[in-house]
């Protein structure tokens, strides 16, 4: 396999991306980069000096003054603000909305646009958040968007928030979700959206081994040329329907939900193993 791809995997919160990212990535020995980690960093930064996340003229000297590195740790990788391991603190819910509304800013964007592209500059690796096939990586070798339903969604990073000790409502959880949606999919600055050549991998009933697989797949199926990507829109995995869903358990999201851990079948094309509309 070629060790210079860009994989490009975007898609709204709770839909698998970073658990699933940092898998595929450990699989082909690739580096993995968090995109929405440093959204997160500047989020804290912001949370912690009491800033308007809407103040342009506030956000400027955290944008310009900003210093984040990931780097291997115990656990697996660390993001560091200077000197500042914060790998914990920016999962906290109040810090994931701060990122969230400054993630929204062309100021803050264009900053981490440059670390970003620098992150990934070489190839070799596998890179997740909401714009990295539009705009960050419009050139990735591949690209994948995942997705889920709302009620997924939200009851895995429910299940999230309740495994790391950070207990909330679903309610609360499927509310905020929905708010990060809006705003994620709203703004006029690179919205979340799928590029217009990526495939749709819809893991709402598939485990996270099997979301990797699947993955590791279309990797593969690159890495070959079979599944060359071309603007001719994008593909869905969906259920094939000829058999039905088989009952299995293969892996876990995070909090040890299953997704259900029900398998979906997939109509292929012949000689290539790219999930085909159905």
């Amino acid at each position: 396999m070629k060790k210079d791809l860009i994989i490009a995997l975007d898609g709204p919160a709770g839909a698998g991306k970073s658990s699933a990212s940092r898998l595929l990535a450990e699989r082909l020995g690739y580096r993995y980069v968090d995109t929405g980690a440093l959204y997160r960093a500047v989020g804290l930064l912001v949370w912690e000096q009491g800033l308007d996340p809407e103040d342009a003229t506030a956000l400027g000297p955290v944008c310009e003054a900003l210093d984040v590195r990931f780097e291997p740790g115990s656990g697996g990788q660390r993001l560091f603000v200077g000197q500042r391991d914060v790998t914990e603190r920016i999962r906290r819910p109040e810090v994931s909305q701060m990122a969230s509304r400054v993630s929204a800013q062309p100021l803050v964007r264009a900053r981490l646009l440059t670390v970003q592209r620098e992150l990934g500059c070489g190839g070799g690796v596998v890179v997740e958040g909401r714009d990295i096939g539009t705009v960050v990586f419009p050139e990735a070798d591949l690209k994948v968007y995942l997705d889920a339903s709302a009620e997924e969604r939200s009851r895995r990073r429910h299940q999230e928030f309740r495994h790391t000790g950070r207990p909330t409502s679903l309610a609360l959880t499927r509310r905020a979700m929905q708010e990060r949606d809006e705003r994620d999919t709203g703004r006029s600055h690179a919205p979340l959206r799928p590029a217009a050549d990526a495939v749709i991998l819809d893991t709402t009933d598939l485990s996270l081994a099997e979301v990797v697989d699947a993955l590791a797949t279309y990797v593969e199926n690159c890495a070959s040329g079979d599944a060359k990507r071309k603007k001719h829109g994008a593909r869905l995995l969906q259920p094939d329907g000829e058999g039905g869903m088989e009952r299995r358990e293969a892996g876990s999201f995070p909090g040890g939900t299953h997704a259900h851990g029900t398998q979906h079948r997939t109509r292929t094309n012949p000689g290539s193993k790219r999930a085909d509309r159905h």
